[in-house]
């Protein structure tokens, strides 16, 4: 049975969310997402993913800067929506929303709660070097993703995986994962279960200070700092490439043999010395440049056995 729904998100992870809540009959009666921001060179106010894709389904959209006064609430219940599907959304709900749909409110999280609640749980998990994470539908409530949770998707994070790749295939399969929700959910069928109290972390906003690279870690851990930094922020690090220091992204490594001083190249193929083990550089970004492979930076660079990375 179709449903009336209220979808509220912002980035290109909740885009594929919304396509297939519209491809599977529901009406979408409004779409909640965050103002335009400037952005590029020239500052110029962009829309965000979820608002570009609801003006091509000719979706109404409201771009509110808080959902707190009353007149929001009661715009909110004015849509007389049934649920509200809520995706990287970027704005915490008051109880007055929460509580506005009949059916409740339910958020897809990229993690398999209750490990790695909040901002980051896609890098996080990376970077902590998890095997394994997920989506989980739940239902909403005032805590930080505290909220039971009524269907989970398991998915295998292999070792070399970025962030990006991540990301990439937890919005698709979150996208199916929120439309069988809702299909259980129409008929009644949406079981929930509460989080456990054991296994709780937090998976806190990423900070500027995590992106550059500490080679006197182990390899594992630079590399994995690596991979869940990628494509961004993207960790980096300082280098003389003849010119004087210089910030280059390190978007790719690989585990590599090898020791020495941590950050010192090894040999010419790019390998790097970490306080356990090295890893070897597979794609990496310069100032001002794109990403490319670490053999053509290599090649331009002309990397040095004994050159330091900082």
């Amino acid at each position: 049975m179709p449903l009336r729904v209220v979808f509220m998100g912002t980035p290109d992870f909740a885009v594929p969310t919304l396509v297939e809540i519209v491809g599977q009959g529901h009406e979408v009666v409004a779409v909640y997402t965050r103002p335009p921001a400037p952005a590029g060179r020239g500052m110029a106010l962009k829309l965000s993913p979820v608002h570009a894709t609801a003006e091509r389904f000719g979706l109404p959209v409201l771009t509110p800067s808080t959902l707190r006064m009353p007149e929001a609430a009661d715009a909110f219940r004015a849509h007389d929506a049934d649920v509200a599907v809520v995706v990287a959304y970027g704005m915490l709900l008051p109880k007055a929303i929460l509580d506005a749909p009949d059916l409740g409110c339910l958020n897809l999280h990229a993690s398999l709660l209750p490990r790695w609640r909040g901002a980051a749980p896609i890098q996080r998990a990376v970077m902590a070097g998890d095997a394994e994470t997920g989506v989980a539908v739940m239902r909403m409530e005032e805590g930080l993703d505290t909220g039971p949770v009524g269907m989970v998707e398991r998915v295998a994070i292999s070792p070399d995986m970025t962030s990006g790749e991540l990301h990439d295939r937890l919005s698709a399969i979150g996208a199916d994962l929120m439309v069988r929700a809702l299909a259980a959910l129409s008929r009644g069928a949406l079981r929930f279960a509460a989080q456990p109290e054991a296994g709780v972390t937090y998976a806190r906003k990423i900070g500027n200070d995590e992106a550059r690279i500490d080679w006197t870690r182990p390899a594992r851990e630079v590399h994995d700092r690596v991979r869940g930094l990628s494509p961004f922020p993207g960790a980096f690090a300082m280098v003389d490439l003849g010119k004087g220091p210089e910030r280059v992204k390190i978007l790719r490594t690989a585990l590599a043999d090898g020791g020495g001083e941590p950050g010192t190249v090894l040999d010419g193929a790019g390998t790097i010395a970490c306080g356990e083990g090295a890893v070897r550089l597979v794609e990496v970004q310069r100032a001002g440049k794109g990403p490319v492979a670490a053999g053509d930076f290599l090649r331009g660079a002309r990397l040095e056995a004994g050159t330091r990375f900082l």
